[in-house]
């Protein structure tokens, strides 16, 4: 992905943890200046649209009031710009942590429900439990009858070794948790 601190390594520290309490004066002085900028504007263009009679200024004080105000709304734009941008690689970066976890905790539930020798029709029931329906609803999905899927759950509480839903979900949180320490021990290929 393209990124723009090349263009404003100012702006793109702001986001930088380290950097956000230091540079909170200088954003809220930059705001400031855009605020004034923009006001500027529209003040200006209020008061010929009304016709107010006014003092004239002098010229070059306007030019660079102007001007002062165009490089603040400027600088304002290319904030917008990097900030957004750090925000999508942000996202980016939550999405794919998001997509890994989901896929290290399906991994761990599919080692475990072979470690039970689950049957498919438990796996099912049991992935449903972990996603917490409760037995009525688990025999709606199924089409089945609730003493069905009660039967199913307590063969899958006994296969696990334990004895309800909230143990079952340790098991598997347990797992998570622990996950990377297994991970660090494990040699670098």
């Amino acid at each position: 992905m393209w990124s723009p601190d090349w263009l404003c390594p100012y702006f793109a520290g702001l986001l930088k943890k380290r950097h956000i309490v230091k540079y909170r004066k200088i954003t809220w002085l930059l705001v400031l200046i855009q605020v004034v900028g923009a006001l500027l504007f529209i003040g200006d263009i209020a008061l010929s649209v009304t016709r107010v009679e006014r003092q004239p200024v002098d010229w070059r004080l306007r030019e660079a009031m102007e001007i002062g105000a165009a490089l603040a709304l400027m600088i304002g734009l290319l904030m917008t710009g990097v900030l957004l941008m750090q925000a999508q690689r942000v996202l980016g970066k939550a999405e794919a942590q998001m997509h890994r976890a989901s896929s290290a905790f399906m991994e761990i539930v599919e080692e475990s429900f072979g470690t039970w020798s689950l049957t498919p029709a438990e796996r099912d029931v049991a992935l449903l439990v972990l996603k917490g329906f409760s037995t009525q609803e688990i025999a709606g999905f199924r089409n089945t009858s609730e003493g069905t899927v009660k039967a199913q759950t307590n063969a899958i509480y006994r296969k696990a070794g334990v004895t309800g839903r909230g143990q079952l979900m340790s098991i598997f949180i347990d797992d998570l948790m622990h996950e990377p320490d297994e991970h660090k021990s494990e040699p670098q290929q």
